[in-house]
């Protein structure tokens, strides 16, 4: 199993850091990328990849990050080309737009958006996408780009509609913890139209903690809970959800 979205650079772990990783390898989770959302956090994701083996790296702004940006009236995400060349970042992100607050920005997070889907143009980098509550603005922004970049719309949560056209330009969706609960029909709704070809499995910890550990903090061991419960929805086994899963992983992020 692969966690391919993960906060490990956020101070939820920082008591235990270890032990989380030591249960996620004994729960079978070979691969873990811990995703940047700000200077900071993408630096100490690389300083945990070089740290860890079986960790990578993404480096990027998030949308709710590009606001606090917006606030000190600045633009650069010059940091990011310079972390990009470090071996183990294998995506740009998470960036994308989140609509969800009221005062949002949403020409300023455009701009740093178009600024990250052009660095990923140039390095050849997957994106990982939030989208929440902005998943059409994602698309409608990342059309001229098809055929030149590719990504992941991680913990995607629009429509059956809308997941066609992610899938037609090139991106991979991404499924989370809420696809274990009983009454989330959108996700798993999501989760069983999509071909399992363009799916990957994450926990987006601390958040999104999957049954039977809701309510509690998120962890990449937990990821098993979601293979598991993808398995049931595609009536497959959890062994070929997992083969295809990982390897789907492997295919975007050019994992060893």
């Amino acid at each position: 199993m692969i966690d391919t979205h993960i906060h490990l650079n956020f101070e939820d772990y920082i008591d235990d850091l270890e032990i989380v990783i030591l249960d996620a390898e004994k729960a079978g989770v070979t691969h873990m990328i811990v995703v940047g959302i700000d200077e900071g956090s993408s630096k100490l994701a690389i300083e945990l990849s070089k740290q860890y083996p079986n960790l990578y790296a993404s480096v990027g702004v998030h949308p709710s990050e590009s606001e606090n940006m917006f606030e000190m009236q600045a633009t650069s995400t010059a940091f990011i080309e310079d972390m990009i060349q470090e071996n183990k970042v294998v995506a740009i992100g998470e960036c994308g737009i989140d609509l969800y607050h009221e005062d949002f920005h949403l020409d300023y997070q455009k701009e740093v958006f178009m600024n990250q889907i052009e660095l990923a143009k140039k390095y050849q980098k997957p994106l990982i996408i939030h989208s929440r509550s902005g998943v059409r603005e994602c698309i409608d922004i990342l059309k001229p780009y098809q055929g030149q970049v590719t990504g992941v719309f991680h913990c995607f949560n629009g429509t059956l509609e809308e997941a066609d056209e992610i899938l037609s330009l090139g991106f991979y969706i991404g499924v989370d913890g809420p696809i274990t609960f009983k009454n989330a029909k959108d996700a798993k709704a999501i989760a069983t139209h999509v071909p399992i070809e363009k799916l990957l499995i994450e926990t987006d910890g601390p958040y999104l903690s999957p049954e039977p550990y809701r309510g509690r903090r998120n962890q990449p061991a937990n990821v098993k809970y979601i293979l598991k419960a993808l398995a049931q929805l595609k009536n497959m086994s959890e062994s070929d959800v997992d083969d295809i899963t990982t390897q789907n992983a492997k295919t975007l992020f050019l994992l060893p």
